[in-house]
């Protein structure tokens, strides 16, 4: 079968061998198109509401085409399906519809189910490329990971970038392959059970090849700002074409790529003060738009804790967001196995323990709180009724790595067993568990800040990387600044490489095992617990100074039991539950609750069905 999503935008290969090219450039007065073999532009036709259109046969798949603003610039299709150029050069026709898809039968995977895997594409093998994540597609199903979380594809500028810097968010970038090649991988991973989520951003747009001002500067509006310069037009004059935009972007992906989910990037910097919002009206196409037989998930990274997004109907059906990435439980967990206090961890400085059990029963740490690293600002909404499965756990992502001067894991900033103690935690709990590459084995991979900007730019970014970091007293000395790598080194970016052949040592291969075995205990015991639980009772309480008890009762009056020492010192006094023990963190701990004594940094989990 084939798949297919029509626009409004772009290149449009029809089945008569035309195609339709149209324009949105409602300050040019005329546009021509430049075909890669035709001495001669072609006019497109004015449409109203400043459109321009076109249907031609002098085009066919695989032509390289511009689009040409008033007889001087030209720029490529802002609605691009591929770039085999890079930014400044020519669109290429796709005919999407041409791509043999075999996985018909394929309905998705329950939210419940989900233990996501995030990565980025040119750093997770030494060829960086679609077809090369293809052949680890086996390895992460023994592991237990059922979605693939994939950073952000759009074309960006160069060969390097983590993503979040495109301008042409239609066109996966051709340093990772052809547009073929990304659905090979998808429908490959749908083959062996896995979902492939994409991470999508649509609150800016990259520094270096956005063309738009040219023609269609509507896009962006100077009555908001957001942190990389003049918002994204969604609430002003003329904002429903580039509303429209973005849904279809969505949509498009989900559709045409057969994507099973999206995760939203900072929507807390999407600003929009018009009803319905820009992130409502985008879920409800969502919802509406695709098969209803999918599983089709949503996720939102969203500083402001917002919960409303994630509400259930009465019979605990997604209205519109599935879960967000939950940084309070990360930042807790942080803390408490680094120490570490500075920035916005000053936040979690004072009760980390009473944080990390408020995150563990009911979601969010911060829900209406003072955040005194936010200048006393409140932050987040009650999670009251929501499912625990609305929020997704991590103890690393590409940001919390990536945003750090030198790019270091955890595993190289604090001693094993507390990052041992902190995965038995996260894997098991009821929330949705998220890895990042190379995580699973204790990569000592750094996962650095890169891209690849024309000169000037990337002097400007390599500048303001360092500047960055000049806050924190580790780095107030310029000279030490200046052993920040640089973003748009080739270094920095070969440096980032997942190193596999870690997996050679014993060590490695230890933390794979673990990893393999509490995502095995999920499937057998977590997913039964969560498939139809909406709200669940469940409360926590620290005990003495590093010790936590947690208990969640579900609907099925099952009830989960974790106790935890997240200490450097042994814990005693405790009372287990006579409930069958389903995990501990090793015997030695197994003998010390006879005693009811927990060792440092060890932790037990138990359930009753």
């Amino acid at each position: 079968m084939n798949r297919h999503h029509d626009m409004r935008f772009g290149a449009e290969y029809r089945g008569d061998g035309s195609v339709r090219f149209r324009l949105w450039a409602p300050t040019a007065h005329r546009v021509d198109l430049c075909l890669d073999h035709s001495p001669k532009p072609l006019a497109l036709n004015p449409r109203e509401e400043g459109w321009f259109e076109l249907v031609t046969d002098a085009a066919k798949v695989g032509t390289r085409y511009k689009f040409q603003i008033d007889g001087g610039q030209e720029v490529p299709d802002p609605a691009s399906r591929f770039q085999p150029e890079d930014v400044h050069g020519p669109s290429e026709v796709i005919a999407s519809r041409n791509f043999n898809w075999k996985d018909d039968t394929w309905r998705g995977r329950p939210w419940h189910q989900a233990v996501i895997y995030e990565l980025h594409v040119g750093t997770f093998t030494p060829a960086g490329t679609f077809s090369a994540l293809k052949d680890r597609l086996d390895y992460l199903v023994e592991l237990g990971i059922t979605a693939i979380e994939l950073m952000p594809l759009s074309d960006f500028p160069g060969r390097r970038n983590w993503g979040y810097d495109g301008v042409l968010p239609f066109a996966p970038d051709s340093v990772y392959g052809r547009p073929e090649d990304l659905k090979e991988l998808i429908q490959s991973a749908h083959a062996r059970g896995l979902m492939v989520f994409l991470d999508v951003v649509y609150n800016h747009f990259g520094p270096e090849g956005n063309y738009l001002g040219l023609y269609s500067p509507q896009f962006l509006t100077t009555r908001h700002k957001t942190p990389w310069g003049n918002a994204i037009n969604f609430d002003g004059t003329q904002s429903r074409v580039v509303r429209d935009f973005f849904i279809d972007n969505a949509l498009y992906w989900l559709k045409e790529y057969h994507f099973d989910g999206l995760r939203l990037d900072a929507v807390h910097s999407i600003v929009d003060d018009s009803t319905p919002h820009i992130l409502d009206e985008l879920a409800h196409a969502v919802r509406k738009g695709v098969d209803p037989e999918r599983h089709v998930h949503l996720i939102l990274e969203n500083e402001r804790n917002q919960s409303a997004y994630l509400r259930r109907d009465a019979q605990c059906r997604v209205r519109e967001y599935d879960a967000q990435w939950n940084d309070d439980i990360h930042h807790a967990l942080h803390v408490l196995t680094t120490g570490e206090r500075d920035g916005y961890y000053s936040d979690y400085s004072s009760h980390p323990l009473d944080q990390l059990g408020r995150c563990l029963v009911s979601g969010f740490a911060y829900q209406g709180d003072i955040s005194l690293y936010g200048d006393g600002q409140i932050r987040g909404e009650p999670t009251d009724g929501l499912p625990l499965t609305a929020f997704i756990s991590f103890l690393q992502n590409h940001d919390q790595i990536g945003n750090r001067a030198f790019g270091e894991r955890i595993t190289t900033i604090s001693e094993p067993r507390a990052i041992r103690a902190a995965t038995e935690l996260l894997l098991i709990a009821p929330s949705v568990p998220l890895l990042f590459m190379g995580e699973e084995f204790g990569t000592q991979t750094p996962f650095l800040f890169f891209c690849n900007f024309e000169k000037d730019l990337a002097q400007t970014v390599s500048a303001g990387r360092r500047n960055e970091f000049a806050r924190f007293t580790r780095f107030n000395d310029p000279a030490t600044r200046a052993g920040i790598p640089d973003p748009n080194a080739d270094s920095t970016f070969e440096s980032s490489r997942i190193d596999w052949q870690e997996l050679d040592d014993l060590q490695h291969q230890e933390w794979l095992r673990l990893h393999r075995e509490l995502l095995q205990i999920r499937s057998q015991y977590i997913w039964p617990l969560t498939a139809n639980s909406c709200a669940v009772t469940a409360n926590y309480v620290v005990l003495k100074e590093t010790g936590l008890k947690v208990d969640w009762k579900f609907s099925s009056n099952s009830q989960l039991t974790l106790l935890a020492n997240l200490g450097a010192a042994s814990l005693s006094g405790l009372a287990p539950p006579s409930a069958p023990m389903i995990f501990a963190s090793d015997q030695k701990t197994r003998e010390a609750l006879k005693q009811s004594t927990l060792p440092p940094w060890s932790l037990s989990w138990f359930l009753r069905v």
